[in-house]
């Protein structure tokens, strides 16, 4: 199982972020590798979201996220065709003059035996995390 998790400062108010953050629906414009997101029982407690991922292959999941309003967003997997394991939080911090304090949280285990399966796993969490933090920045700062 690969985990990863970081923090970085971004100068974009708290609230904007989070709503980039809970729009899944858009996920699709602006998240690298997301070609279709599904969104069910969307409520301003969370949402039920099954995600299209074309990585390094086509990769369905869905997901159970928990919203805590401007403050945390957080999931675990419901299923997923090579996903074990797929648990994850974002947890926002307001630094004050526009700037949030942000964490990413993130452990992924993929299904079966492939060769490189754990190599692939840490390119998922480790390569992809600060690349998709400021993906969601960048779409935070356009709100």
């Amino acid at each position: 199982m690969a985990r990863a998790e970081r923090t970085e400062v971004f100068d974009v108010p708290l609230d904007k972020f989070y709503q980039a953050i809970i729009d899944y629906k858009s996920y699709p414009k602006f998240v690298d590798g997301v070609d279709s997101t599904e969104v069910s029982n969307e409520t301003a407690d969370g949402a039920t979201v099954t995600m299209n991922l074309n990585l390094i292959k086509k990769i369905a999941y869905t997901i159970k996220l928990n919203h805590k309003k401007n403050q945390e967003v957080n999931w675990s997997l419901v299923s997923g065709d090579m996903m074990k394991v797929n648990n994850g939080r974002w947890t926002l911090k307001d630094l004050g003059q526009a700037r949030t304090e942000v964490t990413y949280s993130l452990e992924v285990e993929l299904k079966g035996f492939l060769p490189g399966l754990g190599m692939i796993e840490k390119t998922l969490v480790n390569t992809n995390l600060p690349l998709t933090m400021k993906a969601f920045a960048k779409k935070a700062a356009s709100l």
